[in-house]
């Protein structure tokens, strides 16, 4: 079931740098939420705090009710989180198989001793989870790569790992770190295309951060939008492109001003 989130008064401090200051906003289950601002804005600072990584100094953040503030990334993964990052964090030596199976390892009963042990109830699921994979590639087309080595990839389709090994763990809310950075224009329609399969088809929140305002247009159906750890607006995408408050932060204001 897809799970809502919500900032109350987050502040995030590093030493006298405030980094996130008062940021508040819900995002409502099953929608597509987009996190925009220029660079420095705090957005993957943001992220951090959600997902676990960053401890905020105040504030609230809860995951359906649930108050996660502080909570750590393995804890955040068992209620429902996931998350991919700007650069993948794949196991390059190992096969793109294996590392999509490292996303399931919070569905897999039981502890350490008895996967050591290999007892029947985690064989079966070993299995279970294996075939769940292999169909997860295909359905992706990299079922020709399950048993290829990682870093024999490019850098788009290790994008495309990640993803999938993230939606290995079924989770209600995935977050998506700067999710078309560094592809090229047809791997970003290619994203698109999957990320809105992956809403029609699953009870899902997806949370994104990236600055491809084209990608933040064709999916979102809300954003926030970022500057200098403040929120500055918030509204649909195409709200955003046209505030002026907007357009001041990413361009200057001499040249928004020129641009009006």
């Amino acid at each position: 079931m897809a799970a809502g989130l919500s900032l109350k008064d987050v502040n995030l401090h590093f030493g006298g740098v405030k980094v996130l200051q008062e940021v508040s906003f819900n995002v409502e289950p099953g929608v597509i939420f987009g996190l925009v601002g220029p660079n420095g804005a705090g957005k993957t600072s943001l992220f951090n705090c959600i997902s676990g990584h960053y401890k905020p100094n105040s504030g609230s953040i809860t995951i359906d009710g649930t108050e996660v503030l502080g909570s750590a990334p393995s804890h955040l993964s068992r209620l429902g989180l996931a998350r991919t990052f700007q650069h993948p964090a794949l196991q390059l030596h190992s096969t793109v198989l294996e590392n999509v199976l490292l996303g399931g390892h919070t569905r897999l009963p039981g502890g350490p001793i008895p996967w050591a042990l290999r007892l029947p109830h985690t064989v079966r699921a070993e299995r279970g989870m294996r075939s769940e994979a292999l169909e997860l590639l295909d359905r992706a087309g990299l079922g020709w790569a399950a048993d290829r080595p990682a870093d024999e990839l490019s850098h788009g389709l290790h994008k495309g790992v990640e993803l999938w090994r993230a939606l290995l763990s079924k989770p209600s809310l995935l977050l998506l770190d700067e999710p078309a950075a560094g592809l090229s224009h047809g791997e970003v329609e290619q994203l698109i295309s999957t990320v809105k399969r992956v809403r029609a088809e699953q009870d899902i929140t997806i949370v994104i951060v990236e600055h491809h305002m084209g990608l933040i247009s064709a999916l979102t159906d809300q954003v926030v939008v970022l500057d200098h750890g403040r929120k500055l607006m918030e509204g649909t995408a195409a709200q955003a492109q046209s505030d002026p408050r907007v357009i001041e932060a990413y361009i200057g204001k001499d040249a928004a001003d020129d641009a009006a």
